[in-house]
């Protein structure tokens, strides 16, 4: 039918129906095309400071500006809520470390690559609908694509990096999980600050043994917090809000643009060539959070 008709025209209440849906799915994209930039940075900065020393500086800096931004409430919560918000600082601090010592050893690409199979993991679980397993499985050829396929691709990287990236992936399906429950107990952004402070607290020790003066050095300080602000501040507060208004599962396959994203910011941040097999991985994991999107959509 034509506009307005049985509400399927752009003025429709079905139109409005999908523009709503399609909301969490900008502020989720958003937020990959953020981290993984900065992530980039942060490679170019591990020289200076240490793996340690960089998501520790990152996490600091992250939490001082939630903490001023948000100025959370410290009265009113209860044990669970605690409990919730706690849990999710941790695993925030378990997931950025494990990834920055993935990356000091292996490229950023593969070690994204592996890193998604957490959230893949947890779409497969988490999904009520069997067409989401179809759409993880597509987003599993790409990823094992864009990591060489196995012909000289995971075989020939640093063990130590793939068990952290593998680790890594582990804490970020947790991740996922824990800033729902908590997005759903604090108001607005508040639960991501004070869980922010709780994991830079608990990394600041070791970023301070790993590096000691190195992080003071200004120009140190000053591109590690553009860092905080790409990879934590701006994505995690994105992330928290979608997550709201997306399901789990379908959040979980939208992970899956990650490794294509991470891979576009290696050839314009840190001049690392996409090839054509490279290429062939991203139209599949773009391809399946297409359709984990479109899925997602048809819900409503």
């Amino acid at each position: 039918m034509g506009p307005g008709g049985s509400g399927v025209g752009p003025g429709g209440p079905g139109a409005g129906r999908r523009r709503a849906a399609l909301g969490p799915v900008g502020l989720v994209l958003a937020g990959c095309v953020s981290v993984q930039f900065g992530g980039a940075i942060a490679v170019s900065l591990m020289p200076r400071a240490g793996a340690l020393g960089i998501v520790t500086l990152r996490l600091v800096f992250a939490a001082l500006v939630l903490l001023v931004v948000c100025r959370p409430r410290l009265r009113g919560h209860s044990r669970a809520d605690w409990g919730t918000v706690l849990a999710f600082g941790a695993t925030m601090a378990a997931m950025n470390g494990l990834f920055y010592q993935a990356v000091a050893r292996i490229p950023l690409g593969p070690a994204v690559t592996l890193e998604v199979l957490g959230p893949l993991a947890l779409s497969v679980i988490a999904s009520r609908r069997a067409v989401n397993v179809v759409w993880a499985g597509l987003a599993l050829c790409g990823v094992f694509l864009l990591g060489g396929g196995g012909a000289g691709g995971f075989g020939a990287l640093d063990k130590a990096g793939v068990a952290f990236a593998l680790a890594a992936g582990a804490m970020w399906a947790l991740y996922i999980v824990f800033s729902a429950r908590t997005g759903r107990r604090f108001p607005q952004a508040d639960g991501l600050a004070l869980a922010m402070a709780f994991g830079a607290v608990l990394m600041l020790p070791l970023g301070i043994v790993e590096s000691g003066t190195k992080l003071t050095v200004p120009s140190t300080l000053g591109l590690a917090a553009a860092v905080a602000v790409m990879s934590s501040v701006l994505p995690y507060t994105l992330e928290l809000l979608a997550l709201r208004r997306l399901p789990a599962s379908t959040f979980a396959v939208m992970m899956s643009l990650e490794p294509a994203i991470a891979a576009i910011a290696g050839l314009l941040v840190l001049d690392q060539a996409l090839t054509l097999l490279e290429s062939l991985a991203i139209a599949l994991v773009v391809a399946a959070s297409m359709g984990a999107v479109r899925t997602q959509v048809g819900r409503k």
